[in-house]
């Protein structure tokens, strides 16, 4: 009886971006075009187009990645689910940033790509949707458990500030020369105590003047 031949496997969204990592890494520049990035890996050209209809939604896509890998491996510890908000925020940003840590050598390089950091930035467009709706979801199970309307915090505000504090977690992680980014664990920790803190014993307009504070140290 004649074997049966074996199927192909199936081109995942994964084997794509693992693909685009490693040319990013290996060629330090982005691929030249859909065609040929889908040839050198020995793919069909229309398979990269099933998930992203460009490099640019690739990108975004690699950092959605990134938040979806943390916020499920976060939720795989069972006593997650007894967290109040704030451990909730610190087991997150723990657990996104070792994903960082294990990616690097990309997430440095597609950070220092152009001398616009704007432009670099711009990956990030999915991620911030992403974190925010994170950190809204947060406040609301918060605001929930509180009688009073004045005990309640602002969503929008604290989401907003909670993607500003990434930013800043992410500016202190790239240069940190600590061993084993020890230094960006402290940061962390300080940084979503202090926000908390703020948010729970300061005025609104000293909220905006944090923000703005580690806005402009992200910027630096």
């Amino acid at each position: 009886m004649a074997t049966k031949p074996k199927a192909e496997k199936k081109l995942s969204k994964i084997d794509i971006i693992t693909y685009y990592m490693d040319h990013v890494l290996e060629h330090e520049h982005i691929p030249k075009s859909v065609y040929k990035f889908a040839k050198d890996n020995k793919f069909e050209e229309k398979d990269f187009y099933k998930y992203f209809g460009n490099f640019q939604a690739l990108r975004e896509d690699i950092w959605e990645s990134f938040f979806d890998n943390a916020h499920s491996l976060m939720n795989q510890n069972e006593e997650v689910a007894n967290y109040g908000s704030r451990e909730k925020m610190l087991a997150f940003f723990f657990t996104f940033f070792e994903i960082l840590t294990a990616n690097r050598s990309y997430v440095l390089y597609v950070l220092e790509e152009n001398e616009d950091q704007l432009k670099n930035l711009k990956q990030l467009k999915g991620l911030r949707r992403n974190i925010k709706s994170f950190a809204k979801d947060l406040i609301e199970d918060d605001n929930d458990g509180k009688s009073y309307s004045f005990l309640k915090r602002n969503e929008s505000i604290y989401s907003e500030a909670a993607w500003i504090q990434f930013l800043f977690l992410l500016k202190f992680w790239k240069d940190d020369k600590s061993a084993d980014f020890e230094k960006t664990d402290v940061a962390i920790e300080k940084s979503v105590n202090t926000i908390f803190d703020v948010f729970d014993n300061t005025p609104l307009e000293k909220v905006f003047d944090f923000g703005k504070f580690l806005y402009k140290e992200t910027m630096k």
